[in-house]
């Protein structure tokens, strides 16, 4: 079988259940293969399951993309000869997986073939699907087969945690090893932001955004009922809702019962989120489990006042009481209160507010913060140093 050759210990291969756009953890997929392709990494990106729309570009940016073909809901034993086959031909010297459906399959795959380190990263605080909430199976699973992985990762404490707890993985090999985003991309600007609320034919109105897929798990539901309860205070107010997904219909037919339609816009999935920030004045959250949400982080970084609730890593993403506000889950009332809390702010105590998330992003998950201390763990799981490396892993 032909291979290619390796560069010098510095061949990455990434493996992801998926690489639409559409969800944040495929995103985060995405910008660490570009941004570890910048610092001279030669990528490989596998995803189990064909492209769909929205789906990234990697080519253009050097990355080798292979696809396994498989179907979602079918079991597919024959994808583990297909992975096998691409690990033999390109030979990477990590192999990092991402998502659950993922994790498992390198684990399965690893007895087969030649894997010098296999690093498993979990995105969410438990191991749900987009549309249900069950876990315990994925998770029964993670801990048969822990043996096969050298490092299972968290996107957030809270998560690395909880897994550590039921025993996931154990606590040595289990670490916290955050999301990132490019941080320029969403300073505030006060000509684009004009710009993109006259596009968006706004005025004066308070304007919301929530951003994230129309899925149970985010509770968009709740958002709206809240968003009723918001509109009291000040009938002025906008909620924008980015993201696209299989409740659309109800939820839109929810505003509709709400009577809250004429003041809620769905825009359907969305490439420009940084634009999005920048017209609104505050960016609202209201799912029931999260992992790392990049839409909080990148609302942090846009400098907005933040509501959300306070599931999974949410409060690791700001500084409670001075970036944002944190509400229970399920509770359509405080989260609407939170919401009426910051409309009634003067302008430039939001200001404040959003200067303090933006402040605690760029300092702590800039992209390049978090490739950091990926480029740390490669190295101390290989054994040798990797150029680039500017601090160790804490």
């Amino acid at each position: 079988m032909l291979t290619m050759e390796r560069p010098n210990g510095r061949r990455l291969m990434l493996l992801a259940t998926s690489l639409s756009l559409a969800g944040g953890a495929e995103l985060q997929v995405v910008e660490m293969a570009r941004g570890m392709k910048e610092r001279g990494w030669e990528v490989d990106v596998v995803s189990m399951l064909p492209p769909k729309p929205p789906s990234a570009d990697l080519t253009s940016s050097g990355i080798t993309l292979h696809n396994l073909q498989m179907r979602r809901g079918i079991g597919d034993p024959g994808a583990v000869l297909r992975l096998r086959q691409i690990i033999e031909r390109i030979r990477p010297d990590v192999v990092h997986s991402h998502m659950t459906h993922a994790n498992l399959l390198a684990r399965m795959t690893r007895p087969f073939t030649k894997m010098p380190v296999l690093i498993n990263t979990l995105h969410g605080y438990k191991m749900y699907s987009v549309n249900s909430t069950g876990s315990g199976m994925r998770e029964f699973a993670h801990r048969l087969t822990d043996g096969y992985a050298d490092m299972t990762t968290a996107v957030c404490q809270a998560a690395a945690d909880r897994y550590v707890k039921i025993k996931v993985a154990p606590a040595h090999k289990m670490k916290m090893v955050p999301n990132g985003i490019r941080t320029p991309a969403f300073r505030p600007n006060e000509r684009l932001r004009f710009i993109e609320r006259h596009r968006l034919n706004l005025r004066d109105e308070f304007v919301w955004l929530a951003a994230g897929r129309l899925e149970m798990v985010k509770d968009y539901g709740c958002m709206l009922r809240s968003f009723v309860d918001a509109l009291q205070s000040d009938a002025r107010q906008v909620l924008l809702i980015a993201g696209e997904g299989s409740l659309a219909p109800e939820l839109l037919q929810t505003a509709l019962d709400l009577g809250v339609r004429e003041n809620v816009r769905f825009l359907g999935f969305r490439d420009d989120i940084s634009a999005l920030m920048r017209a609104a004045d505050g960016f609202v959250m209201s799912s029931i489990f999260e992992g790392m949400p990049l839409a909080l982080l990148e609302a942090g970084a846009s400098e907005l006042p933040i509501v959300a609730t306070r599931v999974g890593g949410n409060a690791e993403t700001m500084l409670e009481g001075r970036s944002g506000l944190l509400v229970p889950a399920r509770d359509p009332a405080a989260l609407g209160r939170a919401m009426r809390s910051v409309v009634s702010m003067s302008i430039e105590e939001r200001r404040e507010m959003g200067r303090a998330g933006g402040d605690f992003v760029r300092g702590k998950y800039s992209l390049e913060a978090v490739l950091d201390q990926w480029e740390a763990l490669y190295a101390q799981l290989t054994g040798h140093s990797v150029a680039g490396l500017v601090k160790e892993m804490a």
